[in-house]
């Protein structure tokens, strides 16, 4: 198969469009020092206020352990703490430090340049068309849809 042919898997052309993807933000984001999944990971927990660790990491579609793996350094650079919930003993809440606050605003400039470059490129309305159809492949009615709930 050659470059310009494009893959029959559907799967692994997401992944290679998603690694692609992530190299180019992650070059943008480098200024910063944070990487586009970090950013993600401070953005959410942003939304959210204080998620416990299960609900951020269905918040990202990420499993637990993926997730832990991912906060330990944000929790060693002084982004992000965690905290036993106060219901329940067994959560745990996870928070942004003033660090993690200022870190994230930091980068939403250099995001928003990456944004833009994104959408020069690839062009604005298959942009947005393509954000809406990612947003259906990853929401819960499709994995429902496709046997797994």
């Amino acid at each position: 198969m050659n470059q310009k042919d494009p893959l029959f898997c559907n799967g692994a052309a997401l992944r290679k469009a998603n690694r692609r993807l992530s190299q180019l933000y992650d070059t943008v984001l480098e200024p910063c020092g944070l990487s586009a999944a970090q950013r993600s990971i401070l953005l959410q927990i942003e939304r959210a206020g204080s998620p416990t660790m299960t609900d951020l990491a269905y918040a990202l579609v990420l499993d637990r352990s993926a997730l832990g793996r991912n906060i330990k350094p944000l929790e060693r650079d002084g982004y992000v703490l965690q905290r036993p919930d106060n219901h329940d003993g067994r959560s745990r809440r996870i928070e942004l430090t003033p660090n993690g606050r200022a870190k994230l605003a930091e980068s939403n400039r250099l995001w928003r340049k990456a944004q833009t470059q994104f959408e020069e490129v690839y062009g604005k309305e298959r942009a947005a068309a393509l954000r809406l159809a990612l947003a259906e492949i990853y929401s819960e009615d499709f994995a429902a849809a496709f046997g797994r709930s």
